[in-house]
């Protein structure tokens, strides 16, 4: 008989085994408290991708309809519509609100600067998703599987000295 066997054969172990499958092999963690909205009623969340950076405010709508808007200037604002011209851009920035169902439910204030487009596009998603995991926690596992609170940390290779580029080398010429 092998020892495997024999432990099964030995009733006190066989009653140990047995507990032991009843219990849970992995606890659920349970979920956090919400954090509190800051004095003026807003979370806050910071997204950056490349070199952009995007700073993402929301509150709850106060009548009705909920808007996203990005500020332009001290007193200029653009919906998403407006600011993205890429369709896959303003997929992007709105992915967060449409996956937790929360698109028009809230007011979204965004200031982002630096990079192009798609670089701002994608830091607005990470802002957003942030934001949105302080107002209700319960948000953080549909956004995590989607990859959305991962920060993509690629960025531009430094250009190298006695080079014209990052990675490219002038002509080689043997004679």
């Amino acid at each position: 008989m092998s020892n495997f066997e024999t432990t099964i054969t030995n009733p006190e172990l066989a009653g140990a085994n047995v507990q032991a499958a009843e219990a849970p092999v992995a606890e659920a963690r349970p979920i956090p408290e919400p954090k509190p909205a800051d004095k003026h009623g807003w979370w806050w969340g910071t997204g950056r991708r490349k070199t952009a950076v995007a700073r993402v405010r929301l509150r709850p709508a106060a009548e009705g309809e909920g808007k996203v808007q990005i500020q332009v200037t001290k007193k200029k604002f653009k919906t998403i519509d407006e600011y993205f011209s890429e369709l896959r851009d303003r997929a992007d920035a709105r992915s967060p609100l449409t996956l937790t169902q929360t698109d028009g439910k809230l007011d979204v204030f965004i200031r982002a600067h630096g990079g192009g487009y798609m670089g701002q596009a994608q830091a607005i998603r990470l802002g957003i998703a942030r934001a949105l995991v302080g107002y209700d926690p319960n948000f953080e596992a549909a956004l995590r599987d989607a990859g959305y609170l991962t920060r993509d940390a690629r960025k531009v290779e430094r250009k190298k000295y006695g080079q014209p580029g990052a990675r490219r080398r002038f002509q080689f010429s043997k004679r």
